[in-house]
């Protein structure tokens, strides 16, 4: 219980910092007048041009300094997980300070972006690699079965890596959507680790579970950030996180599930980041193919939703019930692989 409680307190050291920062953060968005351009094809968000970016300083920042100070003794995943996060909020960074400087939505380009989103993925994938408590093997969900992916686990990890920072990025679009869902999602894995990390316990595997615990600490870290930037990101949205902050929250996704050994719960928990891939791949593929037809309204699918009527606060509503219905599914499948189904 140790740990928990050590993450609870994590959550509102978090909390607090993050609190004092943000108005710092507002008063140096007004002096600089770092609004965000709005894209022109989103037409029903023309009233938001001007509203401050780069927000994702108000959670990221907090969360990095927590999570180094509560992460244990040497290098723990925790850590880890907590640079590889900074490493992807700084380039996400420059492509918001590129966007407010000459007040357009073209940042970096994209395969600038590619290049950096990759660079710090295999960086990163080869920790994973390389770890002793991670490695190339990958939870099962729902069984107490491991599959072992070789050599496969090193482009696999860099898939994942792109795949939900990207996810993260597409479903950063409406007034607490993307923040909402990586508040329930780092919730889930909270509890998540927190099962592995009391079977660790239990069987005296204290270094593992050593491990585990400097992961508790950045998640409840997240915890904490993302619930004061949520009181200025609801609808209305006083400040947008920016890919300051979407790229840092994807590169954290990321990690506490390949971390931990449950990329497959990505699946669950994750749905809507997929989602959102998916939809803009279908739409994409389809216009071409078409020449000039959709599937969608517009893509994302929180975008089709909107023009199909839905306001924003019933939009965000649904992604948050359908996440946390995916994230008690995942909770489950973690349960029953640790303990099995005895009811």
């Amino acid at each position: 219980m140790t740990a928990l409680l050590k993450m609870l307190v994590a959550i509102l050291i978090t909390f607090a910092l993050a609190a004092l920062l943000m108005p710092l953060v507002f008063r140096e968005a007004k002096k600089i007048k770092m609004g965000q351009p709005i894209l022109k094809y989103v037409n029903q968000h023309k009233q938001k041009a001007g509203t401050p970016t780069m927000g994702g300083i108000i959670f990221v920042l907090p969360a990095f300094a927590v999570a180094m100070i509560f992460g244990g003794n040497g290098v723990t995943i925790g850590k880890v997980a907590a640079a590889t996060m900074l490493a992807y909020s700084i380039l996400g960074f420059l492509d918001d300070f590129i966007k407010v400087k000459f007040s357009h939505n073209d940042g970096l380009k994209p395969y600038q972006k590619i290049i950096g989103q990759l660079g710090i993925a295999v960086v990163v994938t080869i920790f994973c690699y390389r770890n002793p408590y991670i490695g190339s093997s990958i939870n099962i969900p729902f069984i107490a079965t491991q599959a072992n992916l070789g050599w496969f686990y090193i482009p696999f990890c860099i898939f994942v890596f792109l795949a939900i920072s990207n996810g993260v990025n597409l479903t950063d679009g409406l007034d607490g959507l993307a923040a909402s869902c990586n508040l329930i999602y780092f919730i889930t894995f909270a509890a998540v680790i927190f099962i592995s990390y009391s079977d660790a316990v239990y069987m005296g595997q204290t270094v593992y579970a050593g491990e585990l615990k400097s992961m508790m600490m950045f998640c409840g870290a997240l915890v904490g950030g993302l619930l004061v930037f949520l009181l200025a990101n609801s609808n209305p949205a006083r400040i947008f996180m920016g890919d300051t902050g979407s790229m840092g929250l994807g590169g954290a996704s990321a990690c506490v599930a390949l971390f931990t050994q449950n990329p497959m719960l990505i699946l669950f928990v994750g749905i809507m980041y997929i989602i959102s891939c998916i939809t803009v791949i279908i739409q994409v593929v389809y216009f071409k193919a078409s020449k000039g037809k959709r599937v969608f309204l517009m893509a994302p699918f929180h975008h089709h939703l909107e023009l199909k009527g839905l306001k924003e606060t019933k939009i965000v509503a649904i992604y948050n019930v359908v996440t946390i219905l995916a994230g008690i599914v995942a909770i489950i499948s973690v349960v029953a692989g640790v303990y099995g189904f005895n009811w």
